[in-house]
């Protein structure tokens, strides 16, 4: 008797996604609450586990397919074990001839399996399009690491035979040599895409800059990072700091931690600071939510929380829903001045820089000093020039000299 398994609830206001990955073949053994398939919603990934113990039947849908909540995408016939030989004809999907090996083959350790693989290395296989049935692990019983996955990408290989499991690019070779790749565009990346744009057609968009000296800052995380490590098991970044400053020019400023909605204003008495982190999948951007309530150690532990499951894609939707005001951080690739884009419905998002020493006037003498660039992107819809520049200038005062960040000045 099979089991039919549908696409659970995925959280509210979504209605499908995208089926990222099969974790499991026809003729896999699968146990309850193992995950069988990852799903690609429009935030994050979430894993489809079997409803009971038994044997993994067929596949109803293929890897990229749109699924709606509740439709069926797979069977699990009753059973504990895999057969020998293929209990039943397996559809015509690509990973058909991995499972008849794998049937063949003598039980494998249970870091070969891809179920066994962990959320990084699962994230990273698909996004390389690599088979791991193909790569040699060096972790610990022979279990696959995220860099296995970045080599053997990184390692040229022969071109793949037609039955290759996850042909998540099509390439195409001219006489020439020149090749062009195709790649299926991930639901969360359409959605980056689509709110981005959306940004550009509704905001006035306008940015204005600054510039803020590190000194202050740098010379604190150096004189207290081994304290407060101790004390809060965190390190000390520079994100604590940028998040409370900000918090407080919003308090000075409350037009730019407001948002349009309609014909009205809504202004916030609240600080719930959207982080913007990187995933293997794209930006997302998780909310610390009462950020001018925690102290810097509870932002950093927060923020530090939310940078590790991003790598690992187990951040949860509710996770990053609202939200009134974005830090994004591009000097942490090496960005030197940019424009970010906000991110609606809200009306500002402040953009950090890198550090780098250059020559500043400081009481009438030249000196070289540690300087980030700001950049403050805002609807000038609701945010005019002035509350912009102050609301940086604020900023800059509370970075400049951290102690007011203290006293709430």
């Amino acid at each position: 008797m099979a089991t039919e398994v549908t696409v659970p609830v995925l959280g509210e206001s979504i209605t499908e996604a995208t089926l990222g990955e099969w974790l499991k073949q026809p003729g896999d053994p699968v146990k309850q609450d193992e995950p069988i398939a990852s799903l690609e919603t429009d935030k994050v990934s979430v894993e489809v586990p079997s409803p009971v113990d038994g044997v993994m039947g067929q596949h109803a849908v293929q890897v990229g397919d749109t699924v709606l909540v509740g439709a069926m995408i797979a069977t699990i016939d009753a059973g504990g074990a895999a057969p020998a030989t293929a209990p039943a004809p397996q559809p015509a999907v690509t990973a058909a001839p991995a499972a008849t090996a794998a049937q063949q083959a003598p039980a494998a350790p249970a870091g070969d399996t891809p179920a066994a693989l962990s959320p990084s290395v699962r994230r990273a296989v698909l996004e390389h399009g690599v088979d791991p049935a193909k790569i040699t692990g060096t972790g610990k019983d022979g279990r696959l690491t995220k860099d296995d996955v970045l080599a053997a990408a990184a390692t040229p290989a022969p071109a793949p035979a037609p039955s290759e499991p996850m042909p998540v690019a099509a390439s195409v070779a001219a006489s020439t040599g020149r090749k062009e790749e195709r790649v299926r565009m991930t639901r969360l990346r359409q959605t980056i895409a689509k709110r981005l744009k959306e940004a550009q057609n509704t905001a006035a968009l306008l940015t204005t800059f600054n510039d803020v000296d590190m000194t202050a800052v740098i010379e604190a995380r150096a004189k207290y990072k081994d304290l407060f490590e101790k004390k809060h098991g965190v390190r000390l970044g520079f994100m604590g700091f940028f998040v409370k400053a900000a918090c407080l020019a919003l308090k000075d400023i409350p037009s730019v931690n407001a948002s349009i909605e309609g014909d009205e204003i809504v202004y916030h008495d609240y600080a719930d600071i959207s982080v913007a982190v990187s995933s293997p999948g794209g930006l997302v951007v998780p909310v610390v939510r009462d950020a001018d309530q925690m102290s810097v150690a509870e932002v950093e532990k927060t923020i530090g929380d939310f940078g590790k499951r991003a790598k690992d894609g187990s951040l949860k939707m509710d996770e990053m829903k609202g939200g009134t005001f974005t830090i994004s951080n591009g000097g942490v690739f090496g960005s030197l001045m940019s424009t970010p884009i906000i991110n609606p419905p809200q009306s500002a998002v402040l953009g950090l820089h890198r550090i780098e020493d250059r020559p500043v006037v400081r009481d009438g003498q030249i000196v070289i000093r540690p300087m980030m660039y700001l950049a403050l992107s805002y609807d000038h819809r609701l945010i005019d020039g002035r509350e912009a520049v102050t609301f940086l200038v604020a900023l800059k005062n509370a970075i400049e000299d951290p102690t007011r960040i203290l006293i709430d000045l």
